[in-house]
């Protein structure tokens, strides 16, 4: 180590993925196919990798907690309203509140939003 980088921190430059708890792999890769479209990257037995630009979703088998309240996801898509009709169509009820909120068939909360909408 040279003297130079103490005190130094790698920046963080993004988010690579996330993992999601689902309860049927097979399952999972239709319900998120009924409203966004995305690359399969892999999947095996216990897991899916679907892919978004250069992020991906890793779909692990397994739930072991209950529904999530607060902790959640954002989807960033290019047409909110188009993915709110496909929701709306596979019978996904809202969230109260001002964002576009839903729970998956294994209870992790999932945010639709836009480019435009994120802080």
């Amino acid at each position: 180590m040279t003297t130079n980088n103490i005190g130094k921190k790698a920046r963080a430059v993004g988010i690579n993925h996330i993992a999601l708890e689902v309860g049927d792999i097979d399952q999972a890769l239709e319900f998120y196919g009924g409203f966004i479209d995305f690359e399969l990257h892999s999947r095996n037995e216990t897991a899916a990798f679907i892919y978004f630009g250069d992020q991906f979703v890793n779909f692990c088998l397994g739930r072991n907690q209950g529904p999530d309240e607060r902790r959640h996801f954002g989807i960033a898509v290019d047409d909110k309203i188009l993915a709110r009709r496909a929701l709306e169509d596979m019978g996904i009820t809202f969230l109260d509140g001002r964002f576009m909120d839903f729970l998956d068939p294994w209870g992790n909360r999932v945010e639709i939003t836009t480019y435009v909408n994120i802080q």
